[in-house]
């Protein structure tokens, strides 16, 4: 008997832009559709967000799936949850699945928490007694005990999400299927949600885990899929495919900048105009050296007026361990201070003799008011700290570590012992 439970074969997934997909069952709609149709001479753009799939997935196996935005990474997802139809190709799934999507799918708003614990089990074909059985167990790991009476519409993003993993990951799937929406939680929600997919998969579950975390694909997935324009790159063991994504599209990318801010990423509160890495003294063309000193500067257009923002820069290393994470806590200026509408610059400094050689990533989050999300975004620089073999020194080579501080040192002789 086959282990496979999942069989992906030339998937392929086209839409067109630009075109809604609405019921026209009535003589009016027929007729309005068929004068678009006639009266648009504009030519469809077509874009295939998937092209010629195929892998196969079996029983029990915890699988990553990482590369850029727009790779098709969520497409891929949607359709093995079937949540979407592909164009051509096929997609075998031999087991009852439970999945975690985008913030918003699966839950009817108007419905409660407990209300649409039990709606979600009955889509998966669990009787009501099963679902009772897991119900203070989905409730306890969601942490939401007080509002599980509340319609889910008033829950926060960050409730939401919590009892929607608690129910996709309790309610004793096959097969498990979750997407970046993890990123949305706080440090210890991720760790326990990371915690459970490992226990789903030690007991015998195959888990589908869509990730920007590096670190989390490397410790939970021994196979992982690589994505890159809708189309599969390569597929195998985590640690040489993990490599070879960052060696093929994390090249390194210094300065970026955003002329048109309706082009720019953002929202409708804060956009991008530009970020840049640079050596004190230098272009940021320029190679940055592990006792450099380097800057890195921000320029966003606030676009809400007394907009409370926070900016904040994660920086990373190429298998995503963190170094450190900054905000303007010491800025005196603008720091806790609503911002007019306009273009900002904000800057820090990065000391020289800190850094470990190696590439490294930068990825930007705005908050508001200290605690809401307004967006992020993920590795948007990468750059590369290299070795001097200018100073004098008796060690060469990246050492162990995230970072390599040359830190001031004394000695002093407290008693000669004489013989």
């Amino acid at each position: 008997m086959s282990n496979t439970v999942i069989k992906v074969e030339n998937l392929c997934k086209l839409y067109r832009l630009g075109e809604l997909h609405t019921r026209t069952n009535s003589f009016r709609d027929k007729v309005t559709s068929f004068f678009k149709k006639n009266g648009n001479t504009k030519k469809i753009e077509t874009i295939w967000a998937l092209k010629d799939i195929s892998f196969e997935i079996d029983k029990g196996e915890a699988i990553g799936i990482i590369g850029r935005n727009g790779a098709g990474k969520s497409t891929l997802l949607k359709i093995l949850s079937r949540i979407t139809k592909p164009t051509t190709g096929k997609a075998r799934i031999n087991g009852r699945t439970g999945s975690l999507l985008e913030v918003g799918t699966g839950f009817h708003p108007e419905l409660t928490g407990r209300e649409n614990i039990y709606l979600n089990g009955a889509i998966l074909g669990m009787y009501k007694k099963e679902i009772s059985r897991k119900f203070d167990e989905i409730v306890a790991f969601a942490e939401i005990e007080k509002f599980i009476d509340t319609p889910v519409k008033r829950y926060s993003s960050g409730m939401y999400v919590r009892l929607a993993f608690a129910v996709a990951a309790h309610l004793e799937p096959e097969i498990l299927l979750v997407d970046e929406v993890l990123a949305v939680g706080d440090f210890a929600f991720q760790k326990k949600c990371l915690e459970k997919m490992e226990d789903v998969t030690d007991k015998g579950k195959t888990v589908l885990f869509v990730s920007h975390n590096l670190t989390a694909v490397r410790n939970l997935c021994k196979r992982t899929l690589f994505m890159d324009c809708g189309r599969k790159v390569d597929f195998g063991d985590t640690p040489g495919i993990i490599t070879k994504y960052i060696g093929q599209v994390l090249s390194t990318k210094t300065c970026r900048i955003w002329n048109d801010m309706k082009q720019a990423p953002g929202t409708d509160e804060v956009r991008l105009h530009s970020i840049s890495i640079q050596p004190k003294n230098g272009t940021p063309e320029d190679a940055i050296d592990i006792t450099n000193t380097f800057f890195i500067e921000i320029k966003y257009w606030n676009l809400k007026q007394n907009n409370y923002l926070n900016p904040s820069v994660t920086l990373t290393t190429e298998d995503n361990a963190t170094v450190f994470i900054t905000t303007p806590l010491t800025e005196k200026e603008w720091h806790g201070r609503p911002f007019p509408r306009g273009l900002f610059r904000s800057e820090f400094c990065v000391p020289g003799n800190l850094l470990n050689n190696g590439r490294y990533r930068i990825s930007v989050l705005f908050v508001k008011n200290q605690q809401k999300w307004i967006f992020r975004e993920q590795d948007i620089l990468v750059f590369d700290v290299h070795e001097s073999f200018k100073r004098q020194s008796a060690y060469y080579g990246k050492r162990l570590g995230v970072i390599r501080p040359v830190l001031e040192w004394t000695t002093e002789l407290l008693n000669e012992l004489i013989e």
